[in-house]
């Protein structure tokens, strides 16, 4: 029998924000994911500061807890249920560095799948840049094209147009029954 995936794709997928113009991942959205305390998951992170520069992970600013993740995530403003401090968000090496230092079974295989997870992203947002790409060149070709369309329907247009006054012939008429030319 196929062991259950143990934190489906589409799970972590829509718990990845793009915050300050980093893809990230709340850490209540962690703790949820490997099933322990949030407010144990920073401490851990907090006795290892050092593994966790800028890059990997910040605490969200008041306006940003607020505004951004009020409407992702549901967080509360009730003093009595909300939370005490702002957010900590962790980037993909973020995560990555919680893998050392939470060494829970279970740890390691979210570890694994929210990984696998920021790699399926990157594959699609590669191939939405490629899709871009040629996107932009077959339009520019269509432009291309239209324009020698164009032009060939313009010169058939010009050819189809009849003369407004017949041209009048030059030299003299001849007279067909003596073969004598005839003056104008």
């Amino acid at each position: 029998m196929p062991r259950a995936e143990i934190a489906p794709v589409p799970l972590i997928d829509s718990r990845i924000w793009l915050i300050r113009g980093h893809k990230v991942l709340v850490d209540s959205d962690l703790a949820s994911l490997y099933q322990v305390d949030t407010g144990a998951l920073n401490r851990a992170v907090k006795r290892n500061r050092e593994r966790f520069p800028k890059d990997f992970m910040f605490q969200l600013s008041a306006r940003e807890a607020q505004e951004v993740l009020r409407c992702q995530i549901g967080i509360s403003n009730d003093r009595r249920g909300g939370r005490r401090y702002r957010p900590y968000v962790f980037t993909e090496q973020g995560v990555a560095m919680l893998s050392g230092v939470l060494t829970s079974p279970r740890a390691i295989e979210v570890n694994i799948a929210i990984m696998r997870t920021f790699v399926r992203l990157r594959h699609l947002l590669a191939s939405h840049d490629d899709l871009a790409r040629q996107f932009e060149e077959l339009r520019s070709k269509q432009e291309e094209q239209g324009q020698q369309i164009q032009m060939v329907f313009q010169t058939i247009q010009h050819l189809i147009e009849a003369p407004a006054e017949p041209k009048r012939r030059i030299g003299f008429p001849a007279d067909h029954a003596s073969g004598c030319l005839i003056p104008d």
